[in-house]
């Protein structure tokens, strides 16, 4: 009986998160594989999203609405619009500063691809405890680091105008936790390292067309 009930909650739990899986995946897809302009890329996402929840609220509406019912087309889709919309504007534009080490990452993180915000707030959702340790650098910062300036960092700046990569602390964190935040981006087609430069962290970034081989 558990296990059934479990199973259930499991199902209802991957419908509600589909559509948002649906936006950063699609986001993804859409620069890796023709290099759109960002915001293009997050357009796509953002109407893949939207017609999938638009689909859910037509299924519930034939389900449980009979005789015409008060939720009309143009309803699910304002909702749907609505609901999307807002998800995506929240999450690039307000991370919180409690997931970022310090208070200049905090003013460096509109500098990082939208995209790859979205997934970090997203992920946000489900682990509070991340944190970002770094985010856009320039070349003497490795220097300032201690550590041999690279080249074809992800971190600096690219084509698109954002960096493509960003750090997320590993230390004092269950393994387990960190297996699990390195393959939901893997899942949604990021490209991870774990990297022992400074600190153990978990290296992310997004493809760079200018540089497709850099990490």
């Amino acid at each position: 009986m558990l296990s059934k009930l479990l199973g259930f909650i499991l199902k209802v739990v991957l419908l509600i998160v589909i559509p948002f899986i649906l936006l950063i995946r699609g986001a993804v897809y859409l620069h890796s594989s023709s290099n759109y302009l960002p915001w293009i890329c997050i357009l796509g996402g953002t109407l893949m999203a939207i017609i999938v929840l638009f689909v859910y609220l037509s299924f519930i509406h034939q389900l449980f609405v009979r005789g015409g019912g008060a939720m009309s087309i143009k309803t699910r889709m304002i909702i749907s619009f609505i609901t999307v919309l807002l998800y995506v504007i929240h999450g690039i534009f307000y991370l919180s500063g409690s997931n970022m080490k310090t208070e200049s990452i905090r003013s460096e993180i509109r500098k990082v691809h939208p995209v790859l915000r979205l997934a970090v707030s997203t992920l946000i959702h489900l682990d509070k405890e991340i944190v970002i340790t770094d985010s856009d650098r320039l070349p003497e910062d490795y220097k300032a680091m201690g550590l041999k300036s690279i080249k074809n960092s992800l971190h600096y700046r690219q084509s698109t105008g954002y960096s493509h990569a960003l750090d997320l602390r590993t230390m004092n964190r269950p393994e387990w936790k960190n297996i699990l935040v390195q393959n939901f981006f893997r899942v949604m087609g990021f490209r991870t390292l774990r990297h022992t430069g400074t600190a153990d962290h978990l290296h992310v970034s997004l493809i760079s067309h200018d540089r497709p081989h850099a990490k």
